[in-house]
């Protein structure tokens, strides 16, 4: 176990989550959420050894607060000292980041930046950043940002057939997202088939109420389903994916819907939740549809037809497939979705063993396709708290 803890910090507009950890081992000692920040009811839940505890943040209902708080039961519980750096999530860093780095003016300024490419993630980040760097301002500060595994992509991955002015002046194009969860994962799955990540293809599906799906060769990305923001790609829990841009002027003409209306439709109103007309609740669509709920059935069919058309085309952008990896909430889980969209991918070689595939659920992991049969279809359960930890580590110096 090492001397020094590192503290990964992710801060959403409404909120702070935050661990301390041994980056040499993974051991969690503490997290915590902050949440309902900038409200009167605004609060912050400890939780270390399996115990919780809640303390109310009504004095300060914002992010200082809970950063604040979060000091205070450091200190309590003689933590503080131990802490050697802070590691901080970050959605979005455009082209400009590459990797992970230490914290400076130049890097808040490139976060800032990039707050037109996630307006409604960055600005929160930057909140929870400085109220970290003033009151941990003895320790170093780093950056882990969840688009810069995608940066490897090959331009005509990322490129959109739109005037290539709208690249130039406005950076669009595709950029992805949840790349600290496939870094980590493309890298225990190298470990676990006792391979090398050299040459290594695989296609990971991380699969949660945001879902998307990568493809990976020797450990780099080489396409992904996340676009310029997280409404492209797959079906997921609020959020409908792919979907023809026309029907902006569709539910204009016929519906009477503006701009605003549309986005929040298909951000917030669609995806499972939509097709269902029940949840976005994976766990409780399965049942429903156990029970012959038609509207959940078609929804998890609908989930996971997308998702295997995308893990063939993931294919051709991995130069081949070694393994489909599953992993976030839906894809550690669910066997449900896991058998489900394997069952559509038996062209490709592909395989479930079911009794391995009810196995892997909740923490467990594992090979879950039969014996003898390549490709091979694995569940790995992601860590991006233990990826944040490690990289702030390195960059610290205090490995």
């Amino acid at each position: 176990m090492s001397d020094k803890l590192i503290l990964v910090l992710n801060c959403g507009s409404s909120s702070v989550k935050g661990a301390v950890l041994d980056s040499t081992n993974g051991d969690v000692l503490l997290s915590c959420l902050a949440e309902k920040l900038n409200l009167p009811d605004a609060r912050i839940i400890f939780k270390v050894n399996g115990e919780k505890h809640t303390v109310s943040l009504a004095e300060k209902p914002n992010h200082t607060g809970a950063v604040e708080a979060l000091m205070a039961e450091l200190e309590a519980r003689k933590l503080d000292k131990r802490i050697g750096a802070v590691g901080h999530r970050v959605v979005h860093g455009g082209e400009r980041f590459k990797e992970s780095c230490l914290i400076d003016d130049e890097v808040i300024k490139g976060i800032e930046e990039c707050i037109m490419l996630a307006p409604l993630h960055n600005p929160a980040h930057l909140l929870g950043i400085r109220a970290a760097m003033s009151i941990f301002s003895h320790v170093p500060h780093a950056v882990v940002f969840d688009t810069a595994f995608h940066q490897s992509m090959p331009e005509h991955a990322y490129t959109y057939a739109v005037p290539r002015e709208l690249y130039r002046k406005y950076g669009l194009r595709r950029y992805g997202a949840h790349g600290t969860s496939y870094r980590f994962v493309a890298a225990e799955a190298a470990r676990l088939l006792g391979r090398s990540e050299e040459g290594l293809r695989l296609v990971i599906a991380h699969l949660g109420n945001g879902a998307s799906i990568a493809a990976s060769n020797s450990g780099k990305c080489r396409d992904t389903s996340m676009g310029l923001t997280p409404l492209e790609g797959l079906v997921m829990g609020t959020r409908s994916g792919d979907i023809d841009a026309n029907v902006f002027p569709f539910l204009h003409n016929n519906a009477g819907l503006n701009i605003e209306q549309i986005t929040d439709l298909l951000h917030k109103q669609s995806g499972l939740l939509g097709i269902s007309e029940l949840s976005n609740d994976c766990r409780e669509i399965e049942e429903a549809a156990g029970k012959g709920h038609e509207g959940a059935k078609l929804a998890l069919e609908v989930f996971a037809y997308r998702l295997a058309k995308y893990v063939a085309s993931m294919s051709v952008a991995a130069g081949g497939l070694d393994a489909l990896v599953f992993t976030g909430g839906i894809g550690e889980n669910s066997d449900t979705i896991r058998s489900k969209t394997i069952g559509y991918l038996g062209f490709l070689g592909l395989t479930v063993d079911e009794k391995a595939n009810l196995a892997a659920r909740f923490g467990e992991g594992g090979i879950i396709s039969q014996a003898g049969s390549t490709p091979l279809a694995m569940v790995i359960p992601t860590n991006e708290e233990l990826m944040i930890a490690q990289d702030t580590a390195h960059l610290a110096g205090i490995e």
